[in-house]
């Protein structure tokens, strides 16, 4: 007699059938994209503040008076000092000159303050003053051309005297030959021109008296004098 057959084992209704994969819900809100956030804008660069004139330091008595000597002219004093920097009083000028000299001593500077007709100017050290010689030649090597001994003739005889004057003496434009005079030493300013519209004046000097030969302006020739005969 044949063996029963085990009665099979009933099928798990959970396994029967096809298998799939669960879909998600058609009904679902999509997921909400990511907000663009900008990135943050550059630092700025510091820039330094410009400079201004009221941020610039100003000059110093020294530095004035200096710039006052450089200038050229007759020989600087106090009082004239004074008149150009408004509070600079007479000790505190006679504190920048020696505060100049020090400074020209200690950077060996070829030139000093020097006092000179009861004033001060800027003039070369004893070693130095060959040098101007060899620019401009001495007393005996001077030689100056016929516009030059004009205008320095003129100067001479109406000194102080302005430009437009030696123009109108002379017919013609005399601003080189009287720079070329300053340089050579012949001729200095007198008068500075101002504000209040006083032109420069001219007037000779001491080396203009050492190449001529004179002692002093009294011994120039008598306008009109004649050679005997």
């Amino acid at each position: 007699m044949p063996d029963p057959v085990p009665n099979p084992t009933p099928p798990d209704p959970l396994l029967a059938g096809e298998w799939q994969l669960d879909a998600p819900p058609d009904d679902l809100p999509p997921e909400p994209e990511p907000a663009f956030v900008p990135p943050p804008p550059p630092a700025p660069v510091p820039h330094p503040a410009p400079r201004t004139p009221h941020t610039e330091e100003p000059p110093t008595p020294e530095q004035l008076v200096e710039a006052l000597l450089f200038v050229g002219g007759p020989p600087l004093t106090a009082a004239a000092a004074a008149t150009a920097v408004r509070g600079l009083t007479a000790d505190a000028f006679r504190a920048a000159l020696d505060a100049l000299n020090r400074r020209y001593r200690t950077q060996r500077r070829p030139y000093a303050v020097e006092a000179r007709d009861g004033g001060f100017v800027l003039a070369l050290l004893p070693a130095f003053r060959g040098v101007r010689e060899r620019v401009f030649g001495g007393p005996r090597e001077a030689r100056l051309a016929q516009p030059a001994l004009d205008v320095l003739a003129v100067v001479a005889y109406r000194q102080p005297v302005g430009k437009a004057e030696v123009d109108a003496a002379r017919g013609t434009d005399s601003a080189a030959v009287l720079r070329q005079l300053v340089r050579l030493g012949l001729v200095a300013v007198r008068q500075r021109a101002d504000a209040a519209g006083r032109e420069v004046l001219y007037g000779t000097t001491p080396r203009f008296l050492q190449v001529m030969g004179l002692g002093t302006l009294d011994d120039l020739p008598r306008l009109g004098d004649t050679a005997p005969a």
